[in-house]
């Protein structure tokens, strides 16, 4: 745990805790009606997750705290995300978006799954491993698929009486559903890695006590 916060004051690390916060503000002002300043909260989050890898790589201030506090950065905005729609969708008059709804249960699941998996690893003293390119790519659909739905979404759009439009139904269950098959190959892409180090981790305890 003290080498998880040696070189932990970077830029990357300090965008990845304001999106942290950033979580419960986008969280009120969705829940209370508030979703066009909503949208902007997340846009403004989506920016600082795709501008703290490219800093951290630019300026060489990849950190062990920021390979752990950037995804659980993505992985709490995403369960928030998901479980803030899947709440408007499930009240939904439109049939289709009231059945896409139950989707978000794939972002929820598979996102309890790796948080809880993660912080076995952290107290099994295993680093858990950086993110793939698949889990790079499915974060940015997600990012830009829900911030859609948000902002023009049937029902849920923020800015449909602005714009005098809203996305049809089957888009956005289309793009609800992409976000999450994108979700699942991410979630396969990390488990090699994964029981890779868990059986050396074993491995390891099993020659320590045979060595005894």
């Amino acid at each position: 745990m003290k080498d998880l916060f040696k070189g932990c004051w970077t830029i990357p690390n300090l965008l990845s805790f304001i999106r942290i916060l950033l979580i419960p503000v986008f969280a009120y002002l969705y829940y209370n009606d508030m979703k066009v300043e909503a949208v902007a909260v997340l846009a403004a989050s989506g920016l600082s997750d795709m501008f703290d890898g490219k800093i951290a790589r630019r300026f060489n201030q990849i950190s062990a705290l920021g390979k752990v506090l950037d995804p659980v950065a993505d992985k709490l905005t995403q369960i928030t995300i998901a479980v803030m729609l899947l709440l408007d969708f499930k009240d939904a008059e439109n049939k289709m978006i009231n059945a896409f709804g139950w989707v978000f249960l794939v972002f929820l699941i598979k996102e309890a799954v790796m948080l809880i998996g993660g912080l076995v690893m952290l107290l099994l003293n295993i680093r858990p491993g950086a993110a793939e390119i698949y889990g790079k790519l499915a974060t940015t659909v997600f990012y830009v698929g829900m911030t859609l739905i948000i902002a023009i979404g049937p029902e849920v759009g923020a800015l449909n009486e602005l714009l005098g439009f809203q996305m049809p139904a089957l888009l956005t269950g289309i793009i609800v559903v992409i976000s999450a098959i994108m979700t699942l190959v991410a979630f396969a892409s990390y488990m090699p890695e994964t029981f890779r180090q868990f059986k050396e981790y074993f491995d390891n305890r099993k020659a320590e006590k045979s060595a005894k």
